[in-house]
């Protein structure tokens, strides 16, 4: 069983020697990735469906991350998830390239289309058709990193005559899905390494397993993508009876929050690598 660590840019975590903390401990610890998830902006009041209050403080997972790989040398850095229709796909193509050329080849890009009408609203972005707009810009940032000479046409995004260097160590860079719905199944299935679930269960992991193996009666995976990784945060404490339970449903890899309650980071790091002992 890997382990991962996510929320390394939130709430506690976003104090810069915290966050360094929660990385070393982790890396030490041999945990093999840092996840750092994102809201630019939040409804104020909250209102369902936020997670957060307005208030809580999150860093920007891509600055986050670079602060956290500065600072260690062998744990990879993983945003879970940048809200891709939320973004620019040229500017954030050219950000993941320099962290991943700072972090020596270290970077995995985790994604997703969001859900949050109120944040989309005040960014500007795309609610109505963020699905499709995830796709393109996806298939727009990998033109800019992998081709000879870059060019994309299409409804949301269009270039041609540009480039953009240095281009990713990575060829390519490991690609992550999250969502929990029909279309991040397809999408994880069709384009991904892998595939993140975020705060659930050993029941909501078979529900969201059915999915993908949906999606991948309806889909063509690509042979070159492998088998897909699942990569799960589970909801509640991490005990040596559920990291088993999600272990036998063939979760690779499971993430638990940096610091869940009062706990600090290094007594989360210390209760999942007990919990996972054996698996």
């Amino acid at each position: 069983m890997l382990l991962g660590l996510v929320h390394v840019n939130m709430g506690a975590m976003s104090r810069p020697d915290d966050l360094v903390a929660a990385a070393r401990a982790a890396e030490a610890a041999g945990f093999d990735s840092l996840w750092a998830g994102e809201h630019i902006v939040l409804p104020d009041p909250q209102v369902p469906p936020s997670p957060m209050d307005p208030r809580d403080p999150g860093l920007d997972s891509l600055l986050a991350l670079t602060w956290a790989a500065a600072h260690t040398t062998t744990i990879r850095v993983v945003t879970g998830i940048v809200i891709l229709p939320q973004r620019n796909p040229l500017v954030l193509a050219k950000q993941v390239a320099s962290l991943d050329i700072l972090s020596a080849g270290r970077v995995s890009l985790g994604v997703g289309a969001g859900y949050l009408e109120p944040e989309f609203r005040a960014l500007g972005a795309n609610f109505a058709e963020r699905g499709a707009v995830t796709d393109e810009y996806l298939d727009a940032m990998l033109a800019l990193w992998y081709d000879e000479r870059p060019e994309y046409h299409g409804r949301f995004v269009d270039f041609a005559g540009i480039d953009a260097h240095p281009r990713p160590q990575q060829h390519p860079i490991p690609l992550v899905v999250g969502g929990h719905r029909a279309p991040a199944y397809r999408r994880a299935v069709a384009r991904a390494h892998g595939w993140y679930g975020y705060w659930l269960t050993p029941d909501d992991v078979a529900t969201s397993l059915a999915g993908l193996r949906a999606a991948a009666g309806r889909v063509e995976r690509p042979a070159e993508l492998g088998e897909l990784e699942i990569s799960v945060t589970p909801r509640g404490r991490l005990t040596p009876e559920r990291a088993a339970a999600y272990a036998e449903l063939g979760v690779h890899r499971l993430v638990p929050l940096a610091g869940p309650s009062s706990d600090g980071p290094r007594e989360a790091v210390e209760a999942a690598v007990a919990a996972t002992a054996g698996l």
